[in-house]
């Protein structure tokens, strides 16, 4: 792994192939740029892939307690500067759609095109507010214990039931890296964040990639974001659950390679 310093924190983050650049951001609950396996393995020979780890996430620095979207979307920014990445392709996954929205909203001439997969326009944003209160108790609750007591509660919200049992497996491990704290930062980031406000103004190319049995971000939250991002792109993934780039990597990364290829190269 490598890593450069932003707004005075740490950033570690994954590399891997040449073209042109697309960028990796990953959801909560202890997901790192490992999570991104196999897009950093196959998208590699056609793009160039960078998979960061986020604040408080993989190999990154802590951040404040007090970080919000904002704060998270000026470090991603900060981040993709620093790399020298020419207006890249930007695909965020869950919370990492979130911020892929925030970095629009803050730094619209920053990415090249948007990718929002199991995404929200934060929580605030996509779901009712005795849902995200709900959320934000639960995980409030179950910081104060080892995650090995409560973690495993979240496995069927990221994975459908037909998941083999490996992958169940191989999930589990890498969400057991989480750090509670900082875990609890990004998702009080995210269940404050109202971005629904700016989805008419966005004039990027946008897809949204959703998986139809998403138990964490339902299939009306991707269709809700379609309909108000102008003329986005609704691809559904059926039978795949929240974590649709694990679950269904090959349609994944097929239904990515799709709506990046015409875009071509930049000038």
């Amino acid at each position: 792994m490598d890593a450069v310093m932003v707004s005075g924190l740490r950033i570690s983050y994954r590399r891997a192939g040449s073209g042109e650049p697309l960028v990796l951001v990953h959801g909560g609950f202890g997901f790192d740029s490992r999570s991104w396996g196999p897009q950093l393995d196959d998208l590699s020979d056609e793009f160039d892939v960078v998979a960061w780890d986020a604040p408080g996430c993989g190999g990154s620095d802590d951040p404040p307690g007090s970080f919000s979207m904002d704060d998270y979307a000026d470090v991603l920014a900060g981040f993709i500067r620093e790399l020298g990445l020419a207006r890249p392709h930007v695909l965020g996954l869950s919370f990492g759609g979130a911020l892929a929205l925030a970095l629009y909203a803050r730094h619209p001439t920053l990415p090249r095109s948007l990718v929002l997969a199991g995404a929200y326009a934060g929580w605030a944003g996509s779901l009712p507010v005795e849902e995200v209160e709900r959320r934000i108790q639960r995980i409030r609750e179950d910081v104060t214990a080892a995650p090995s007591q409560w973690l495993p509660g979240y496995l069927s919200g990221m994975l459908t039931a037909s998941a083999p049992p490996g992958m169940v497996e191989q999930t589990l491990s890498l969400m057991s890296d989480i750090r509670p704290q900082a875990n609890l930062t990004m998702l009080r980031a995210m269940a404050n964040a109202d971005l629904h406000g700016i989805l008419p103004d966005i004039d990027v190319p946008t897809l949204v990639l959703h998986g139809e049995l998403d138990a964490r971000s339902p299939l009306a939250v991707g269709r809700e974001l379609h309909a108000k991002i102008p003329a986005s792109e609704l691809a559904v993934l059926p039978d795949v659950g929240h974590l649709s780039n694990v679950e269904a990597a090959d349609a994944f990364n097929r239904e990515v390679r799709n709506f990046l290829r015409p875009l071509g190269q930049l000038p």
